[in-house]
């Protein structure tokens, strides 16, 4: 019985809510692949089901984890606890996917390949498998992944993927909904492994489809833009303090008399808030310095907190030429005092 090795080579892990229509398909495609291929593999449904679901897994003899909590990424979590196999195959249980792809994707990551994820839009898409606004929210967020992060990854949400798991040891996944498959993909990107895209089929589900396209969409786009503070604060805080600047120095009459410092001020506060989060994930989460690593070569809490106070001291100065440019001024040095401060707390290790 494939589910009961000692030692798996494989895990296949399905994620399941209520797919009585479509799991005893697919578990029973897999065992056949499995057999068929000689594979020493392990069958792992991770169960928050209502219907029927549970009993098919039992009467298919896999391993059952019956965890009833909601998400997808919780799914694979509960699983990934018990999970044995030295490589993790994943692939939904409501038969969008082809099994037989097992061996193609095992042989890729035994050639050395630390994640391998389909690519739909590479092989057939049957037709009704995928409604047109999903081909549009998958192109486009496949797009901002690979703006912000630099990968070349076409299909960042496609659901059949294989990695290895000492890999996905390393990537620490800790988000329980539709974003857990975003901070897989970023997540390997920021470890430099060695991704590679199979293209896939895509076929119709079997089933209600449980997707909440925008939620979910926007769950997607969430973690990318916190997973990436230069998209989401240094670049429109320097546009909105470029933006202040020049209007406050040529705009005639005063016309943006409150919006230029406001703007000024609060563009500044984002662009530190970039220097915040890298810190963070520096220290934190591991990951490469970059360019914060020239940063702090030069300006430590004591540099920057002299040209906190210079330009306090300057805006007092300026109090009674300009008043306006006299307090902006002023509360970018606090700004830059206090915040120095606050990466050097960012700063200390655990």
């Amino acid at each position: 019985m494939v589910s009961l090795c000692k030692n798996p080579k494989i895990s296949v892990i399905l994620p399941c809510q209520n797919e009585e229509e479509a799991l005893s398909f697919c578990l029973q495609k897999a065992k056949e692949v499995i057999a068929k291929n000689n594979l020493s593999a392990e069958i792992i449904v991770s169960d928050s089901s209502k219907d029927k679901s549970p009993n098919i897994a039992k009467n298919h003899g896999v391993i059952l984890v019956k965890h009833d909590k909601d998400g997808y990424g919780t799914a694979y979590l509960e699983a990934l606890k018990i999970a044995k196999g030295k490589y993790i195959f994943m692939a939904d249980a409501d038969g969008t996917y082809e099994f037989s792809e097992i061996p193609n994707f095992l042989k890729l990551v035994e050639q050395g390949c630390d994640f391998v994820i389909g690519n739909r839009f590479g092989g057939k898409i049957e037709k009704g498998a995928m409604p047109y606004s999903h081909k549009i929210g998958n192109f486009f967020l496949s797009f901002v992944l690979r703006l912000f992060f630099g990968a070349s990854i076409k299909d960042s949400h496609c659901g059949i993927r294989m990695i290895s798991r000492q890999a996905i040891n390393k990537l620490d996944l800790q988000t329980r909904g539709m974003e857990f498959a975003s901070e897989m993909v970023i997540k390997s990107i920021k470890n430099n492994f060695k991704i590679k895209e199979l293209p896939v089929n895509y076929l119709k589900r079997k089933g209600k489809s449980k997707l909440k396209a925008l939620p979910d969409a926007w769950k997607h786009m969430r973690f990318m833009l916190l997973y990436s503070p230069m998209f989401l604060f240094f670049i429109p805080g320097v546009l909105m303090f470029l933006t202040g600047a020049l209007t406050m120095i040529f705009s005639p009459q005063n016309n943006f008399l409150l919006a230029s410092p406001l703007l000024m001020i609060s563009g500044y506060q984002l662009a530190i808030f970039s220097l915040f989060a890298k810190t963070y994930s520096v220290v934190h989460l591991n990951e490469k310095p970059g360019f914060t690593e020239k940063i702090y070569k030069y300006i430590t809490i004591e540099t920057a907190s002299i040209i906190g106070i210079v330009a306090v001291l300057a805006g007092i100065i300026l109090s009674q030429n300009n008043p306006l440019l006299s307090l902006t001024i002023a509360t970018i040095g606090v700004q830059t005092v206090f915040s120095s401060f606050m990466l050097s707390i960012l700063g200390i290790k655990k």
